[in-house]
């Protein structure tokens, strides 16, 4: 008897994630690149006017009055839709967790306004957070347009997301794993292809914007000799204490706002008005950061100057953030990292334990370990600067410095910065019914209570159902006495509405001893 040939079936569920992610990253990669340039054009044109009003005093007064209408005006922004204060990231977050949700139009407009009359006012507030959350609307407006719901909207937004990331950084690689592990805490395989394909295409865009040139090209003598990672233990240790010293002040600063009895909306007009001294002052040190991190490097001033620099930086940053105003905190704390890096090589060389040759080495490799500190993010801060600084000459100082500074944080009990703020957004929910089904994906890592046990040694929430168990390629379907093990990602239907519920109840159970 003859068989008939095996027919072959072709799989185009990744091809269709990755058609979709391309589309929402050409889409997002306009949209932020526009953002960015609006945002650089609009800083140097303040710099000019700081310059404008030494010469002529007076005209103080058009721009103090000027500078309370655009705090006031992006005030009522925030007012309106309080969704678009700060970076954006706790936001997404929130929308992929199920625990925040919000129209995408309204956001996306008064984020961008918002953010370019508050960044390119000279506040030091980063353009990335504001970026990543108008590229993560976009992917929400782009599924809500072809009616995609469940996990092929949630990997939309994850997409956009990367997107944003990657045309205010020009990092598609570290904007990718950046959503994966600070944002969306999955290596989900549909997640992931959406997300890189979509960081690639507004990367492309974004290249097209500002040029191939990396965005902190840092040139430098020398790499490191072994002989010299003595000081990376050092500068890893001094970049956690003063990264869990960032988190506490951030996450403590809108209580201290509450002091000025100010109605909230109105605490931007705060830091719209400090800044005023510090454009007559130093006009070069206004902005995100990315300049201040290129001036440093090429011309590194002497150890006071810096540790005036770090304390001016250290607080306005707090400032700005704290009030609420559409901005992030990204950039910043890649350039206060970049001055303490400056101030631990310029000690270091005072004291003659570095050759003054290495400071820009030790600059770039500040960055990285205090964004793991602060972010609890060390492979992200490793490719970030990588791609950023535009050489893979660094990687294992790199590693080195943000393994220290992830450790030293984590034993003081500092939390990821962006999940803390999420926490401050949201109030735990009670289960809901929307009648609409969901998936939510669950990773099982090593040292984790379910490792190593049955489904039916678990009494699992109400609201949900083990459907299926993803090992590697296959998927399982489980059973009471089904063994779960490291590396398993747990498929779990809900309802829609219990998503945020059902994974704090099972994060309960993952972490309780058995």
């Amino acid at each position: 008897m003859q068989h008939q040939p095996k027919q072959r079936h072709f799989d185009f569920t990744r091809f269709g994630a990755i058609g979709r992610g391309l589309l929402v990253g050409l889409l997002a990669g306009v949209v932020v690149s526009i953002f960015r340039f609006c945002i650089e054009k609009g800083l140097k044109l303040v710099q000019w006017v700081y310059g404008q009003i030494l010469q002529t005093p007076w005209y103080i007064v058009p721009w103090l009055i000027v500078s309370l209408a655009v705090a006031v005006f992006v005030g009522l922004l925030v007012k309106k839709i309080p969704d678009i204060k700060g970076s954006g990231i706790p936001q997404v977050e929130g929308q992929l967790a199920g625990e925040l949700n919000y129209a995408w139009w309204p956001v996306l407009w008064r984020k961008f306004v918002g953010g370019i009359l508050g960044i390119g006012s000279g506040l030091f507030l980063g353009r990335e957070g504001p970026s990543i959350q108008l590229g993560a609307t976009i992917g929400q407006g782009f599924a809500e347009k072809t009616h995609q719901t469940g996990a092929d909207r949630r990997s939309l937004i994850a997409g956009g997301a990367a997107a944003g990331l990657s045309a205010a950084f020009n990092a598609p690689i570290a904007s990718t794993l950046f959503v994966l592990e600070e944002v969306y805490h999955n290596f989900s395989p549909i997640i992931w292809t959406t997300a890189l394909a979509s960081a690639i295409a507004s990367n492309f865009v974004s290249l097209n914007f500002f040029g191939l040139v990396p965005v902190l090209h840092i040139p430098y003598g020398t790499n490191l000799p072994l002989s010299q990672y003595g000081n990376l233990i050092g500068l890893g240790v001094f970049l956690g204490v003063f990264g869990y010293l960032y988190q506490n002040v951030t996450l403590a600063m809108p209580s201290w706002y509450t002091k000025l009895r100010l109605p909230s909306w109105l605490d931007g007009v705060v830091p719209f008005l400090l800044v005023i001294p510090i454009g007559l002052l130093w006009p070069k040190l206004l902005g995100g950061g990315n300049a201040v991190i290129l001036n440093i490097a090429a011309i590194t001033p002497a150890l006071l100057p810096l540790i005036g620099i770090f304390i001016l930086r250290f607080v306005f940053s707090t400032l700005s953030y704290g009030s609420g105003l559409p901005g992030g905190i990204f950039l910043p704390i890649l350039s206060l990292g970049a001055i303490l890096g400056a101030i631990y090589a310029q000690s270091m060389v005072a004291l003659g334990w570095m050759p003054a040759s290495f400071v820009p080495n030790f600059i770039i490799f500040a960055m990285a370990g205090y964004f793991a500190g602060i972010g609890k993010a060390p492979f992200t801060a490793i490719l970030l600067i990588t791609e950023m600084v535009g050489t893979l000459h660094h990687l294992m100082p790199l590693a080195v410095v943000s393994m220290t500074a992830y450790l030293v944080v984590d034993l003081l009990g500092g939390a990821p910065i962006y999940e803390a703020l999420l926490e401050k957004l949201t109030q735990p929910k009670l289960p809901e019914h929307s009648g609409v089904q969901d998936r939510l994906e669950i990773p099982i890592f090593e040292g984790a209570a379910f490792e190593g046990h049955q489904v039916r040694d678990f009494k699992w929430p109400k609201e949900s159902l083990l459907i299926a168990i993803r090992r590697g390629e296959r998927q399982v379907i489980p059973h009471g006495d089904t063994l779960m093990r490291a590396g398993d990602t747990l498929i779990i239907l809900t309802d829609r509405s219990n998503r945020a519920w059902v994974r704090h109840q099972i994060d309960k159970l993952n972490v309780s001893p058995t």
